[in-house]
């Protein structure tokens, strides 16, 4: 939708309910300010410092302050392989993150366990937290993730910001590579 669509009247004046601008603003705010939080645990976590470098500039997505604490954070990336030892910091971080929050699978071993299958390896984050975004790649480029945060953006954008905290059934979100 966008505030875009807001201003689409030719008129010259705008017609607008209060609750659709409240929403359209606290969108754009929360689109355009994510947090995240790396929990990275094999070769995906260094393609994650590389997106965060000065080539590639996260900044330009309002993406680029990485936060190590997940009371200040809104964005979950998972990044590489979780045992099954892990699970239990997984979502402990995961619950100790404030609303709105969102997760992000970067790289095959997340999103599904990789070429891991064996007794010790979670075949995919999603049986542990909600995914939003799922990002392929062994590991995944720094554009692919560059692609993943824009695919997220836009689900937030059709968020409605006054949601219950209850989480809704998940859309699924996958990236071309």
């Amino acid at each position: 939708m966008g505030l875009e669509s807001l201003f689409a009247n030719k008129t010259g004046f705008v017609q607008v309910k209060m609750d659709q601008l409240i929403n359209e603003v606290i969108n754009w705010g929360r689109k355009n300010s994510l947090w995240p939080y790396p929990f990275g645990t094999a070769c995906c976590a260094i393609e994650f410092m590389g997106v965060v470098s000065q080539k590639f500039d996260l900044a330009r997505f309002g993406a680029e302050l990485v936060r190590f604490s997940p009371r200040q954070a809104d964005v979950l990336v998972v990044a590489g392989t979780v045992s099954y030892k892990m699970v239990p910091v997984l979502k402990k971080i995961y619950n100790q993150m404030c609303e709105p929050k969102w997760v992000v699978a970067m790289g095959a071993c997340a999103s599904c366990g990789g070429f891991y299958d064996n007794y010790s390896t979670l075949l995919g984050v999603d049986q542990v937290v909600p995914v939003d975004v799922y990002i392929p790649g062994c590991p995944p480029r720094p554009e692919a993730f560059l692609d993943g945060i824009v695919k997220l953006q836009e689900k937030i954008e059709r968020e409605s910001s006054t949601r219950t905290f209850a989480r809704p059934p998940r859309e699924l979100v996958q990236i071309k590579t």
